[in-house]
């Protein structure tokens, strides 16, 4: 008999996340729930999930392993609403950028039995320029070559890290452990900054003194700097993601300030070489950065072949596995 997972969020990571398990679909049943009927009919018209189960407790009541692919700002309540329906044993996964108020949350909500682990996707080098996070952005191979991030609260069962582990192996992604400060920490470089510096540019360019007709001329640079602002996280989850992980954001603001104050006064020096250096060398870094991570080479990270029956096996043990000491 399959075993069930349901995949709560059919945007483009839970429908990619359905659609990578359908290589699978003689050993689980994908089931699939959505605030929108409209992405759940799609899930089902593309194939991404066996079947839609609007009902959110109903979704998870036979569930083992259940995935949160929300944002932030949906999570607790989609937490409050499932818990009691969560049969022992089941494992909750989520996918939001950032942990520490979501462990929280678990830890409050969840009943005893019930296991929470966090992952952190990064994509397949290949779709790094899709700006669409909806379904139709949606493919089966959107993780291959990519990381997960593993991030297990205090306390998590060894089992559920290894169940965690693996399913991130069944989308072809590679698992790196971390814990919640290490992972919020680099997400706070790597996603949090540029959407929020997105932000500091809309606001000290539009609507400002001379952008009645600077808008006329805004073209890709403006475009492409300030679209981090709105192709990822709604404003909501950001707002909760920045205030709840403050002491990283003003680090990572301080840093930037700091670069931006550096180039403003070669700038004011009118220091050529100086700007020149700076300028250089950040191309330099963004190329740099662009080749490894299209090449996907990660030494540091290693991958191996998930045998399904026992994944499934796993999946029906959750509850008896020990806490981590």
């Amino acid at each position: 008999m399959p075993v069930q997972i349901t995949l709560i969020g059919l945007g483009q990571i839970g429908a990619s996340m359905g659609l990578a398990l359908g290589a699978h679909k003689e050993s689980i049943l994908r089931i699939g729930q959505d605030k929108k009927i409209e992405a759940e009919r799609e899930a089902v018209k593309r194939g991404a999930v066996d079947k839609v189960i609007h009902n959110l407790p109903s979704a998870v009541r036979e569930a083992r392993l259940v995935v949160l692919s929300l944002p932030l700002s949906q999570v607790r309540e989609t937490l409050e609403v499932i818990a009691p329906d969560l049969q022992a044993g089941t494992l909750v996964l989520d996918t939001v950028p950032v942990k520490a108020e979501v462990f929280n949350w678990a830890k409050e909500l969840l009943p005893d039995g019930c296991h929470h682990v966090g992952l952190v996707p990064a994509l397949n080098p290949k779709v790094l320029h899709n700006l669409n996070p909806g379904m139709e952005a949606a493919r089966a191979d959107l993780f291959v070559n990519g990381l997960f991030v593993v991030d297990a609260p205090p306390g998590a069962p060894e089992q559920a890290v290894t169940l965690a582990s693996d399913f991130v192996r069944l989308l072809g992604a590679a698992p790196l452990l971390a814990d919640t400060a290490e992972s919020d920490g680099l997400m706070a470089v790597t996603h949090l900054l540029p959407q929020l510096a997105a932000a500091a540019v809309l606001n000290a360019t539009v609507d400002q003194p001379g952008w009645q007709e600077a808008r006329k001329l805004a073209g890709r640079p403006f475009a492409t700097v300030t679209s981090g602002l709105a192709y990822h996280d709604g404003i909501d989850s950001l707002r909760i993601s920045s205030l709840h992980g403050r002491a990283n954001i003003v680090h990572v603001l301080d840093v930037l300030m700091a670069a931006l104050k550096g180039l403003r006064d070669d700038i004011e020096k009118g220091n050529e070489d100086g700007v020149a250096e700076r300028l250089e060398a950040a191309l330099e870094g963004r190329e740099r950065w662009l080749s490894e991570r299209m090449a996907a080479d990660w030494s540091e990270t290693t991958s191996r072949p998930v045998d399904i029956p026992s994944f499934v096996e796993r999946l029906f043990g959750t509850a008896t596995a020990k806490p981590r000491r």
